[in-house]
């Protein structure tokens, strides 16, 4: 008897015990279940393997130092700006700028840039934003397309860069056209014979001369004299003599603003006194003591911050009052655009993942600082372009064309 006392002892104790444990269970779930509706964001992504987190995580790649440190101090300024915008808004998707918050520097070096997309690459984005040259670009791209990572360049206006593959993008307009719409300018202002002067060793430069060329021979405009230079060059003394000797009505220098002082000041003291022009990589040259050299001169450009545009005035105000005017550029308002592009995306994929952005991005219809951009087949930019002059050493608006070369509007 006493054995099977001790049996039954046991056997209660056990099912006691059990009974401990699985109350225990339940009550760690319960109380699971009842923490479990006030998680949200990554907390509930996190319990719940696969669910959208709404947060975009994105690398930034750009210039931060060298000769165009200027770019990127505004592409930084400009990505803070519209990161914080976003954030503090009631959209359903946030942006999380991986790097620390920081853009990656690409030192408008090639070499760099591929530095650059595997620093920020190794943090795990979503999307890509950058960079501002077609030179550094072009190989990111290349190696994107290889990744399958979204790519939205912002500047890089050389044509072939979309063509890499699928996830590339571009919220700026193509080398093509720009030369197009610099050759119709020629026309309009009834001259008949140009000179250019472009950088040999930079895809940039390159693009915009031929896409020039091209088109001022089509519309029967004479290109009287090519001469080349390099990237570092600081004497243009001969190209410019040279180009003087040719008779050029209109003097085209589609290079960037590094050399853009100089080289003025080189073509103004040669005797040329007709138009000089450049791309959208002008903007931001110093102009300091070179006031009266720079009048007669313009560059197309992707926004004029003059534009009376409410998204455009709402962007001036707020940059200005927290950044001051000094980095205010267009490479600027290429970068504040495309944050506000990927949250569109987004919405329009259903989803923050690279597939679902990158199917977002496809056909997009977007407004913002840059104008009315609609997406191609190639992920290019169909959007107007701005001329801008130089009055008193200072950057004025002088008209704005659209995609088919008609006058939207003009500060005259």
């Amino acid at each position: 008897m006493r054995k099977v006392r001790m049996v039954v002892s046991v056997l209660l104790t056990v099912i006691l015990l059990t009974g401990m444990v699985s109350g225990c269970s339940s009550s760690a779930q319960t109380a699971a279940g009842s923490a479990a509706p006030a998680e949200s964001g990554a907390a509930a992504a996190a319990a719940a393997p696969g669910a959208e987190d709404k947060v975009i995580r994105v690398g930034v790649i750009c210039a931060m130092t060298g000769g165009s440190a200027i770019y990127g101090e505004g592409a930084q300024n400009a990505v803070d700006m519209a990161v914080e915008e976003i954030n503090a808004s009631d959209s359903e998707y946030k942006i999380e700028i991986v790097n620390g918050g920081k853009i990656a520097d690409d030192a408008k070096d090639a070499k760099q840039a591929m530095n650059a997309y595997n620093k920020v690459m190794a943090d795990g984005p979503e999307a890509l934003v950058g960079s501002f040259f077609s030179s550094v670009t072009l190989p990111m791209a290349e190696q994107a397309a290889k990744d399958g990572m979204l790519l939205l360049t912002t500047g890089a206006t050389n044509s072939a860069v979309t063509l890499k593959g699928d996830t590339i993008f571009r919220n700026c307009f193509i080398d093509p056209y720009q030369g197009k719409m610099a050759a119709l300018f020629v026309k309009g202002k009834g001259l008949t014979k140009v000179a250019v002067i472009y950088a040999k060793d930079d895809d940039y430069s390159n693009g915009l001369k031929d896409a020039f060329i091209e088109n001022c021979e089509a519309n029967g405009i004479e290109v009287a004299y090519v001469g080349e230079c390099m990237t570092t060059d600081t004497d243009f003394s001969s190209q410019t003599a040279q180009a003087v000797a040719s008779g050029a009505e209109f003097l085209y220098y589609p290079c960037f603003l590094d050399t853009v002082p100089l080289f003025v000041g080189s073509a103004r003291n040669a005797g040329f006194t007709g138009i000089i022009m450049g791309g959208d990589g002008w903007d931001g040259s110093d102009t300091t003591g070179l006031a009266d050299k720079f009048e007669g001169c313009y560059f197309t450009n992707h926004y004029s911050s003059e534009d009376t545009a409410p998204t455009v005035v709402n962007f001036v105000e707020k940059f200005t009052a927290k950044y001051g005017t000094e980095s205010l550029n267009a490479c600027a308002a290429l970068y504040y655009d495309a944050m506000y592009m990927l949250v569109e995306a987004a919405k329009n994929g259903g989803g923050t993942d690279t597939a679902s952005l990158v199917a977002g991005m496809k056909g997009m219809s977007f407004t913002g600082v840059g104008g009315d951009i609609t997406l191609d087949s190639n992920g290019d930019a169909i959007k107007s372009i701005v001329f801008n002059t130089y009055v008193d050493g200072k950057v004025k608006w002088s008209e704005t064309l659209d995609s088919e070369g008609n006058l939207v509007s003009s500060a005259k």
